[in-house]
């Protein structure tokens, strides 16, 4: 089947699924796959992989390329002739935010049977949502950060501790996060992640805590990347990690002793199995104590999480994707009404 990239979407982190797409027709160019750009009208189009540069979608010339919709098993255009199918297609999924890790673009694509590298859309709503991911995490052995939850517009006094972090409940990357000290930065800290989700999130930030994150995926079995450890100004610069995300070199392994490696890795295995299957996540984690914590599931993960792979394209084309349940009917129940009237 061949690869088609879809990216783009109606979210916040628009333009850095359109870098990490860029990055990912870099790394799998040999693989030959298709691109397709979602825009903020939820148009698709078919994008030429010459015109694969920034500057397309900047300047909006990308409607001069193919419009195409989605139809069963794939997608099509129209042609002089009348439509062309665009068929036997594995798509992977690269919206980062609103419409590709909240469930609407997996949704789609399942309800048009076109098979897809993504989270499902029972995994995509608790990795979208902080506090389903910590309820989810807790309920299967993995631990978390203690947290509050602030509604737009509700008095709110923190009972943690100061330094807080304060996140959007449902986004990803930096954006729309502060690190407070005190209570007179509190309402500004709360104000900005107001500007985008209705909810925030708070937890207590620790200063100097060292961060781990690892990927994985499924191919015929469960296949581990490199543990990271990312150096201290890629926590909360969103500009860097902007950047970061077109990356698509090889990052060195970790220095961890052993136990704690072996804990992140258990960590990974209970969150990505059985509920992640057909998707390519990351995780990352905290090292507190000695005690491995989960910060979050990035269900998908800037540029897929490429330089984390040692053989990234071979592990994508090998990705199990589930089947779903063949249904059919053969309308006996209807025609036994009919002939009962």
């Amino acid at each position: 089947m061949r690869l088609a990239i879809l990216f783009g979407g109606v979210s916040f982190e628009h333009e850095i699924s359109i870098v990490s797409a860029i990055t990912l027709s870099k790394v799998l160019g040999g693989e030959n796959p298709l691109f397709i750009f979602l825009d903020f009208q939820r148009n698709f189009y078919l994008i030429s992989p010459e015109n694969m540069e920034s500057s397309t979608f900047s300047s909006g010339t990308y409607r001069n390329e193919k419009k195409i919709v989605p139809t069963f098993g794939g997608f099509q255009y129209r042609t002089l002739f009348g439509k062309k199918r665009i068929e036997n297609i594995k798509v992977i999924n690269l919206i980062h935010g609103g419409d590709g890790e909240d469930g609407k673009i997996i949704s789609l694509l399942e309800f048009y049977n076109i098979p897809a590298i993504s989270p499902n859309r029972e995994a995509s709503i608790i990795s979208y949502n902080k506090e389903y991911t910590k309820l989810f995490a807790n309920s299967i052995g993995v631990k978390t950060l203690q947290y509050e939850i602030v509604h737009k517009g509700e008095k709110y006094t923190p009972t943690l501790s100061y330094p807080l972090i304060i996140k959007p409940l449902r986004l990803g990357s930096s954006i729309g996060v502060s690190v407070v000290e005190n209570e007179k930065e509190l309402g500004y800290g709360l104000d900005t992640a107001f500007q985008y989700d209705e909810t925030a999130i708070v937890e207590p930030f620790i200063k100097g805590v060292r961060e781990f994150n690892i990927a994985g995926t499924y191919t015929k079995r469960l296949v581990l990347s490199k543990i990271e450890e990312p150096s201290k100004d890629k926590i909360l610069d969103f500009d860097k990690k902007y950047m970061d995300f077109s990356r698509d070199g090889e990052v060195q392994e970790a220095d961890i002793p052993p136990d704690i490696r072996s804990e992140i890795v258990k960590s990974f295995q209970k969150i990505y199995l059985p509920l992640f299957k057909g998707s390519l996540i990351r995780c990352d984690f905290f090292l507190i104590d000695d005690e491995i914590y989960l910060n979050e599931i990035n269900s998908v993960p800037g540029s897929l999480a490429n330089y984390l792979f040692d053989d990234f394209p071979s592990i994508i084309q090998n990705i199990e994707i589930p089947k779903s349940r063949t249904i059919s009917t053969n309308y006996h129940y209807i025609e036994r009404i009919q002939k009962a009237k």
